[in-house]
């Protein structure tokens, strides 16, 4: 969205720098990346280093004679390569920093509860989101809304922000503010042990990071030594089988969906994907697969 939103604007796109082609998919073919797709289709000049750190790629910029780097979910920038536009570069990162700054801001956002977030200009610096503000814009978070759909929303008014941006620094109107010291978060990268299931946890913590960790990594738990995948869930207020201990089956029905037990409430799993299955609704899942209440799910196996 932010290339597409700057090429059709007042500001000329030099060329375009992502990674190159990579093997994906069952045929393992090399597909490139959804930038490059963009660029081709706009007749932007295509960059693909291997790596960030050598000589031909900063004569490749160099040769470009840039004014300005815009850097959208990319690799951190050595130095040597944000050192050579007269105007640097700029970041634009999902959160209002200088909270969540990391890998994973959309994710950390929704996996802790927050009901706003925002989107933020800033100058790339040496420390890692820690380079002055231009701008920003708050966001709310939809109450069932998972970071994948947060994720595209915000895509769309970031490129609107870092147009802004770059009109603001073209026309010399935008003064860039330091991050105010103290109050930074971390957003690191999410690993499958992050997005697993500890049903000691209360139920609202437990949707939180299906929410957050969809569609990947995924929530996930263990069902007779197997993975489950949870990739929707919802908060039953009133569930059976108060007492028993976290993860056990109290409700599992294709009608009630498959209900299990929190360290508080209970959680009931509304879309799910078996081990080396597809993903289904929870009453799908149940007419292949009975469960018997009473079961355990745990956290591992």
């Amino acid at each position: 969205p932010t290339l597409e939103r700057l090429a059709a604007g007042p500001h000329q796109v030099a060329a375009v720098v992502t990674h190159p082609d990579r093997p994906r998919g069952r045929g393992r073919l090399p597909t490139p990346t959804a930038i490059k797709a963009a660029a081709g289709r706009l007749g932007a000049p295509v960059l693909e280093p291997e790596s960030l750190d050598t000589r031909e790629l900063r004569a490749g910029l160099r040769a470009l004679d840039a004014e300005l780097l815009c850097v959208v979910a990319f690799s951190i920038l050595p130095p040597a390569v944000v050192e050579l536009p007269r105007l640097g570069a700029v970041n634009l990162h999902p959160s209002m920093l200088p909270r969540y700054r990391g890998a994973a801001p959309i994710n950390w956002a929704i996996i802790r509860g927050e009901r706003r977030t925002g989107i933020t200009t800033f100058r790339l610096s040496a420390r890692v989101d820690a380079g002055d503000i231009l701008l920003q814009r708050p966001v709310q978070i939809g109450p069932d809304e998972t970071a994948g759909q947060l994720e595209a929303r915000l895509a769309v008014v970031g490129a609107e922000l870092m147009q802004q941006t770059l009109d603001g620094l073209a026309a010399g109107t935008l003064t860039p503010t330091p991050q105010p010291a103290g109050r930074s978060t971390r957003a690191p990268k999410l690993t499958k042990d992050d997005a697993r299931l500890d049903w000691t946890r209360p139920a609202p913590a437990l949707r939180n990071l299906v929410r957050g960790t969809n569609p990947v990594p995924g929530a996930h738990t263990t069902w007779r030594g197997a993975l489950l995948k949870v990739h929707r869930a919802e908060v039953v207020a009133d569930a059976g089988g108060v007492g028993v201990p976290p993860g056990t089956v109290v409700e599992a029905t294709p009608r009630s969906g498959l209900v299990v037990a929190a360290g508080d409430g209970a959680l009931c799993l509304c879309e799910v994907q078996p081990e080396g299955g597809t993903t289904m609704a929870a009453g799908a899942f149940l007419l292949g697969h009975p469960v018997c209440i009473g079961e355990r799910l745990r956290a591992h196996a």
